[in-house]
């Protein structure tokens, strides 16, 4: 890598080189890095393929879903490009939950031990540049570039929506979307935290590559077997129990299976997207009776999700901060 510093983080000359904080001048060798890089080229045809299906899946159907009056979210046309499908393709956030994990794990499993392992890295640190610095920069320009990909998905949607509809997106669903795309950094940004952790724990990438990807794969297929096993040790027969035991058994089940990321994010997207869900739990009859089949607000959707969201920023911020222990106390010379 060299000496980063001689890296201009403008294309100006003059003084604005001259202002550039070290922090920002490893951000732009960052994102320079990872757009110029063959994984991020492979993630980011993925993710368009998965984005360009799922939108033509949306739009063959749109015109059906729209129209059903029976659905109480049938006038958020912006929204159901996101979500109508005819089940030949799962809609784009369900795709999401299994793709963004993979991006997130690409950008940061050899963020510090390729560092380390090149040479480079113990030549960095000689410049006049904190560790933290280093560290919050990686992340922060993984995060910029996830961010950016997703807004520009977001705004296609939009424009192709536009076009082809004639229909101008209510503020309301551009607050939605708007939120989709917070919550999709968020959800990246901890698979991020936690590759960036293990490439700091483990020397070589293929180590800290496959533990990423092997926790990723027990939270999303065999977490929930773990779930309903325990949960079935514990209450072999459910039917057995009474209207309480029962919501306090499926209320259990929920909290255990909401400490995978996945489901908090599934949890998050579907109700940001599809407003007309009032809950993510278990309803009584007393709470359902003379209920009305409406959408909700954003705010009260917002409400909903928030201790989903809190849970995915938490676990990020934990990460990250295992990340800033364990990097400050390394030893990168050897």
């Amino acid at each position: 890598m060299g000496n980063v510093f001689a890296w201009p983080l403008f294309s100006t000359p003059g003084r604005l080189k001259e202002h550039a904080s070290p922090f920002q001048v490893i951000v732009r060798k960052e994102v320079g890095d990872f757009v110029r890089s063959w994984r991020f080229y492979i993630m980011l045809a993925l993710i368009l393929l998965t984005f360009v299906g799922a939108l033509y899946i949306s739009l063959e159907n749109i015109r059906q879903a729209v129209t059903n009056v029976n659905d109480p979210d049938h006038a958020f046309v912006y929204l159901k490009l996101l979500t109508a499908t005819d089940n030949t393709l799962p809609a784009f956030h369900v795709l999401m939950s299994f793709l963004g994990p993979l991006l997130g794990i690409s950008l940061g499993f050899d963020a510090v031990n390729a560092e380390r392992n090149n040479g480079t890295l113990a030549r960095l640190i000689a410049q006049p540049v904190f560790r933290d610095n280093l560290l919050l920069a990686k992340f922060y320009a993984a995060l910029l570039v996830v961010g950016v990909l997703f807004l520009t998905l977001v705004l296609l949607i939009t424009g192709g929506g536009m076009l082809l509809t004639g229909v101008r997106p209510e503020g309301t669903e551009l607050l939605r979307m708007l939120a989709f795309v917070i919550l999709n950094i968020v959800y990246v940004g901890f698979w991020l935290c936690l590759s960036i952790c293990l490439s700091v724990i483990f020397r070589h990438a293929a180590t800290s590559a496959l533990t990423a990807i092997g926790i990723w794969l027990f939270f999303t297929v065999f977490y929930q077997i773990v779930v309903n096993m325990v949960m079935g040790a514990l209450v072999p027969d459910p039917r057995g129990l009474s209207e309480a035991g029962v919501i306090s058994f499926n209320n259990l089940f929920l909290s255990l299976l909401r400490v995978a990321p996945s489901q908090m994010y599934s949890d998050a997207a579907t109700t940001l997207l599809m407003p007309s869900i009032r809950s993510l739990g278990p309803l009584t009859m007393e709470q359902m009776a003379g209920a009305i089949p409406a959408p909700l607000s954003f705010r009260e959707s917002l409400m909903i999700v928030w201790p989903q969201v809190t849970g995915l920023i938490a676990a990020t911020t934990a990460c990250f901060a295992l990340s800033y222990y364990l990097f400050m106390r390394k030893e990168i010379r050897s």
